[in-house]
């Protein structure tokens, strides 16, 4: 079970309940887990509720009060894995501390997801995705020379989010093995940090750190975005000399321009990269992106179109592949991506996502309560 809200939980509990765990997520009575308020761009649905939340089921629970702090409890004792991202402190205040629980039932999986982790000096402080981008570094390697630039989704989240879901598949098979459970403790800087390991490495010992250079690469040239005639933006990405003369003869349609001595090698070529932009904007100026896709793979070399969001949605690839599946809201079918990598053999349904409260009778029945005691309890507003 899930006492979650925003992203990093959600996404979480989202990919295991997609691999067949029944996942109950406990929420705010009326307004639910305040993510549902984000935006209406869904048919009236919050864009980030629908993508994290498909799958689960739905109970409404004032969990502070004691009737159902009990119901909380009765849930716990239950569940095989408890997962949790409310603030600093507030699951020890509910009784539901890793060390207490793993206490009474060692075969329990805790896993807490926090900014910074259950201890240290900043262990109580808020933090956004946004200030974590910031605190691990992130928004010092990405943009331009003069502005620095967030990340466009919830990257933060969305790493804590895959480490904790790794790490209760990963404390479920120990507990195959040994018998008992564990206490995992994730947080968002850390799950950062670890992505950032190469701008780490690149300044290690007090060297210099790679230089923002907004979507072109810090270190290899020419990689990264190029304009076309027609408006259209090119990614591209050289790799080695091979690929440069390739680049030179099929592409640029200049050979003699790879045997030029200050384009020799990749550092030269970075050294020299607002000389080379130019040259490579204007052989790109009489051609559609069409053409210079169609040329740099006959050359060989790495490619993208750069989309927009109705591109991704429109994507041949996806398309090919069967990608998109239709999942049901209260708002209607809404399309909904497969979840990557796994075959038809380990994934189940995708599930719908859940209206606030949707499933409250009947995880309450489930737990004994009858209709009359289900019905009390809503007009105490504990669920």
């Amino acid at each position: 079970m899930s006492l979650e809200q925003a992203i990093a939980a959600p996404f979480c509990t989202r990919q295991l309940a997609e691999l067949g765990a029944r996942v109950i997520k406990v929420e705010r009575p009326g307004q639910g887990d305040f993510a549902r308020g984000y935006d209406q761009r869904v048919q009236g649905l919050a864009s980030h509720f629908v993508w994290t939340n498909r799958s689960k089921e739905s109970l409404t629970l004032d969990v502070k009060s004691q009737a159902g702090a009990k119901v909380l409890h009765a849930l716990v004792d239950q569940a095989d894995v408890l997962v949790q991202n409310l603030a600093p402190g507030a699951a020890e205040r509910l009784g539901l501390g890793a060390e207490g629980l793993r206490a009474k039932d060692p075969r329990k999986v805790v896993c807490d997801i926090s900014g910074y982790g259950a201890d240290g000096p900043y262990r109580e402080r808020k933090a956004y995705d946004l200030l974590v981008q910031a605190e691990s570094g992130f928004l010092s390697t990405t943009g331009t020379p003069e502005t620095p630039s967030k990340a466009g989704c919830s990257i933060a989240d969305i790493a804590a989010g895959m480490y904790a879901y790794s790490g209760i598949l990963a404390a479920l098979l120990e507990r195959e093995r040994s018998g008992e459970g564990c206490h995992l403790d994730v947080s968002l800087l850390e799950s950062m940090v670890e992505w950032m390991g190469f701008p780490l490495y690149y300044a290690f010992d007090g060297a210099p750190p790679p230089p923002r250079n907004g979507a072109s690469h810090a270190a290899i040239y020419p990689y990264g975005p190029f304009s076309v005639g027609d408006g259209g933006t090119v990614m591209l990405g050289l790799q080695n000399e091979r690929e440069w003369q390739q680049f030179c003869e099929v592409v640029l349609q200049r050979p003699a321009l790879a045997e030029e001595s200050r384009f020799k090698g990749n550092a030269a070529r970075v050294a020299e990269r607002d000389a080379l932009l130019a040259i490579i904007t204007e052989a790109f100026a009489g051609l559609t992106t069409d053409a210079v896709l169609q040329r740099l793979e006959q050359a060989g070399i790495a490619n993208a179109r750069m989309n927009d969001m109705q591109s991704v949605w429109r994507h041949e690839q996806l398309n090919a592949r069967e990608r998109w599946a239709q999942v049901d809201t209260e708002a209607g079918a809404i399309p909904a991506l497969r979840p990557p990598g796994l075959p038809p053999e380990l994934l189940s349904a995708m599930g719908p996502v859940p209206s606030v409260g949707e499933h409250s009778d009947a995880i309450l029945s489930e737990l004994g309560y009858s209709q009359t005691a289900i019905d009390q309890l809503r007009r105490d507003q504990v669920i």
